[in-house]
């Protein structure tokens, strides 16, 4: 199948949806937009057929996970694309080019690269410090599994790999002492420490699991966060949840 000459406002369409995807170095052809961009080695051609748009894609690996049928394209120009796909409208191509935008930095190699990429850019300082905070969290969640004699302080759960040493105060605005301060958190299995720490969830003074207004309820019944749940507080708990209250969980 031919892609047809585009006019000045096809070509603009095409570039703007392009660049809404992440992509910002474009180039024309005559039947044609390429996009690139500098966060990601992939290319993307963009162009339309008589049955509506087409895109093509140097990464093989991203093909692979679109949910889209290759097709064969004749375009006026060898582009490094050898598999096209067709889009059913402008909306699927912009849709489909943002996944694929996102795929390109997120499939393994690509994960390696920026992995390397990041490790490069750290200082000496920086190394020792993640290094550092990695001992630290090992050594508080230790900490709280034996406080909480390895179950889960909400739901009783008690298999080590699923919990998660949740902090009350976050590390970054702790000092080292109140880091490594058992009381300033809880042992919660994964999903619960995921509510606990983006403030979904907080525990009330006396012990009561709280719950954000904009957490559904079909939500809180399956993370057990059910009225009438309350955790077995030390004293020494309160001044670390208060600041969780007052900062991070969300009223």
């Amino acid at each position: 199948m031919s892609l047809r000459t585009l006019g000045l406002l096809d070509r603009a369409g095409l570039r703007k949806i392009a660049t809404d995807c992440g992509f910002d170095v474009l180039e024309d052809g005559a039947d044609w937009v390429g996009a690139a961009s500098t966060q990601t080695p992939l290319r993307a051609w963009v162009g339309l057929s008589m049955h509506g748009p087409v895109l093509g894609l140097s990464m093989s690996s991203v093909l692979a996970e679109l949910p889209a049928t290759p097709m064969a394209v004749q375009a006026s120009a060898a582009l490094p694309a050898a598999v096209w796909i067709r889009l059913a409208d402008l909306g699927s191509l912009d849709r489909t080019l943002l996944r694929a935008w996102h795929l390109s930095r997120a499939l393994p190699d690509q994960l390696e690269v920026r992995y390397t990429e990041r490790l490069a850019t750290l200082s000496a300082t920086e190394r020792e410090a993640t290094v550092r905070q990695r001992i630290g969290q090992n050594l508080f969640r230790d900490g709280l599994l034996t406080l909480w004699r390895g179950r889960c302080a909400i739901s009783g759960l008690n298999v080590p790999e699923l919990l998660r040493a949740s902090h009350a105060k976050p590390w970054a605005a702790s000092t080292d002492a109140e880091r490594l301060d058992v009381y300033n958190g809880l042992l919660l299995a994964a999903n619960l420490d995921a509510a606990f720490d983006c403030g979904l969830s907080t525990v009330e003074v006396d012990g009561a699991i709280g719950f954000s207004p904009s957490l559904p309820a079909d939500a809180r019944s399956l993370l057990h966060l059910v009225v009438g749940v309350r955790v077995d507080l030390s004293p020494r708990h309160e001044p670390y949840l208060a600041w969780h209250r007052e900062r991070v969980f969300r009223r």
